[in-house]
């Protein structure tokens, strides 16, 4: 019995490496997708975490069933279709950060539906997490976001939400939509503030908080470089980023999800539990890929110790 259940779209990464001795672009293969990241993330941290989506029979799709079993992720409702393809995706990067190329149309986890969400699993678990992306993917998907997030409330489950925001997926009028009214069910927002401007219209930071906290009690404002914003109805605080040797940030914000879920679930007070998931967010982009660098606690600790 899983605490933690992440909803959402695993993919196979292909992460472009600095061209070789001969010149030649190569990729490194790796495991991605928000929730699948996240959940990975909060395992390491120590927490009980499982996974609801749908993967291919094929060898991707065999490829997360091992990499969750080595990982501790429970996969006891994870389908299985034999019709459709384990989504995969490219990373690239340049000077101005890194880029993603989607292959993700009529997967597995896109034909997910609300009859699919296991209802029993969500009643048990402590969190579920989700995100704009685990909606974006497909009408059905979306609608079984919704539903699972139905479920949970009704059981007193709490939901966290990243935004997530794709606008390859769909367009920002309905983005904003849907995540919006989400993050009107949940108890924790977790958005990045590049994708909060883009969602609200709105420019700083302290109006972004203003707009979130109307809709949950507890915001996390993902700055980046700059660190990250806690804020509650009773107050904010500004946590620096902690100064590492950045080489990739993919799933920098997965990673920071994860383990502050995985530290509220441990007990630690919202602000700890920022502290700690901004400490570990850092670390995850010291190396490439979006699974490889996730953090252990002994590293997290290390880091927090040595400010």
């Amino acid at each position: 019995m899983a605490d933690i259940l992440c909803l959402g779209e695993p993919m196979l990464e292909f992460n472009a490496q600095k061209p070789g001795a001969d010149g030649r672009r190569y990729y490194l293969e790796g495991h991605g997708g928000d929730t699948s990241n996240a959940a990975i993330a909060a395992a390491r941290a120590g927490a009980s975490v499982g996974m609801l989506t749908a993967l291919g029979q094929d060898g991707p799709g065999e490829s997360f069933m091992e990499l969750w079993a080595q990982e501790g992720v429970d996969t006891a409702h994870v389908i299985r279709n034999p019709a459709a393809p384990t989504g995969i995706y490219f990373v690239t990067h340049d000077a101005r950060g890194h880029h993603f190329s989607f292959y993700r149309t009529g997967s597995a986890a896109s034909l997910y539906r609300p009859e699919d969400v296991p209802e029993a699993a969500i009643r048990r678990a402590k969190y579920l997490h989700l995100s704009g992306i685990s909606q974006a993917i497909s009408t059905s998907a979306c609608d079984a976001g919704f539903r699972a997030m139905e479920i949970a409330r009704a059981a007193g489950t709490r939901i966290s939400y990243d935004t997530n925001l794709r606008l390859r997926l769909w367009p920002v009028s309905r983005a904003a939509a849907v995540i919006h009214a989400a993050i009107a069910m949940a108890d924790i927002a977790l958005p990045s503030l590049e994708d909060a401007m883009a969602l609200t219209g709105l420019q700083k930071p302290d109006e972004i908080c203003d707009f979130y906290l109307r809709l949950s009690p507890i915001l996390v404002l993902k700055c980046g470089a700059e660190g990250a914003i806690l804020a509650t109805r009773e107050a904010r605080h500004r946590l620096p980023a902690h100064k590492v040797t950045a080489v990739d940030a993919t799933g920098a914000g997965d990673c920071f999800d994860g383990n502050f879920l995985a530290r509220l679930l441990a007990g630690d007070a919202p602000l700890d539990a920022a502290r700690y998931a901004n400490a570990a967010a850092a670390l995850s982009t010291t190396g490439y890929g979006a699974v490889a660098p996730l953090p252990l606690p002994d590293a997290v600790r290390g880091l927090l110790e040595r400010g």
